[in-house]
């Protein structure tokens, strides 16, 4: 038999053989150096919580695809104050301390305007109209307040911390030119009277005030069956203690419409009895011209 020469298929069979190996190699290594690449970033964008986006960085020869990433901002949240905050004004209420420093600025450094205390002499509670908040230097919330006192329309800043407001919800307005007062509740206009005002040298204080107190009176008809004291402060008046502006009834309903009180609003027994059922602590009392 004559011989058969193989070692030509042999070789070219190793040569596909070693060519299959090499590309495979080829393949492997990318895959490698692609995994290397891309799991540290996915692991990165993990842990920080951002969102990476763009192309991953592979070099082939001389071509080169450059990453770009784009970090994701978390935003934080601003703490709220550990105590209630209204945002509604005005607003009015009681102190939660013995006594707080009504201070010039939202500043605990500013120059003291006066000290007011949870109670007053008369042993009633102090109570205290904020008109705005704003936030003071030691980034806390503060509450301008009216302070009853000399001069009329003296305003303060309080900490937020310091006082229980609710909104108020009524509105007392005196009209000394037409001698008038006008009840409001919710917005909604619920009485109309006449009243006697301030007699000249004597007048009754413009400006914008609140009911400080309440109270019946006591074996007095000159004050009638009702009456409250503001925050306003006049040269004299018929008031305890002398000074105090007060909106009461009277026990001469013929004087209405006139210019004879020594600075208080005096209205009939009639209006003094709405004062009682809609005017509350705290109601904002607005005297005008």
């Amino acid at each position: 038999m004559a011989a058969v020469d193989t070692c030509g298929g042999y070789d070219l069979r190793r040569y596909f053989v070693s060519r299959r190996v090499a590309i495979a190699s080829i393949l492997l290594a990318v895959a490698g150096f692609s995994a290397a690449v891309l799991l540290p970033t996915r692991a990165l964008a993990g842990a920080t919580g951002t969102t990476t986006t763009g192309t991953q960085a592979t070099t082939t020869g001389a071509s080169t695809t450059t990453t770009t990433t784009t970090p994701t901002t978390t935003t934080t949240k601003k703490k709220r104050p550990p105590y209630p905050v209204v945002s509604n004004f005005p607003a009015a209420g009681g102190l939660l301390v013995r006594s707080v420093a009504v201070r010039k600025r939202p500043d605990p450094r500013a120059h003291v305007i006066k000290v007011m205390h949870q109670f007053r002499p008369d042993y009633r509670p102090q109570e205290m109209l904020a008109v705005r908040k704003a936030t003071g230097s030691d980034g806390n919330v503060w509450y301008r307040i009216s302070i009853p006192m000399r001069p009329n329309g003296t305003y303060g800043w309080i900490p937020a911390g310091t006082v229980s407001l609710q909104p108020t919800h009524s509105e007392i307005v005196v009209n000394i030119d037409t001698r008038t007062i006008d009840i409001y509740r919710f917005g909604k206009h619920k009485w109309h009277g006449k009243v006697a005002v301030g007699a000249p040298g004597r007048e009754t204080p413009i400006g914008h005030y609140f009911v400080a107190a309440r109270f019946v009176p006591y074996r007095d008809p000159f004050l009638g069956v009702f009456a409250v004291e503001t925050s306003a402060y006049s040269k004299l008046t018929e008031w305890p203690g002398g000074g105090v502006v007060g909106i009461h009834g009277t026990d001469l309903p013929q004087l209405l419409g006139q210019a004879v009180s020594h600075g208080c609003v005096r209205v009939s027994n009639a209006t003094a009895r709405h004062l009682k059922t809609l005017t509350p602590l705290g109601t904002p009392i607005w005297i005008k011209k």
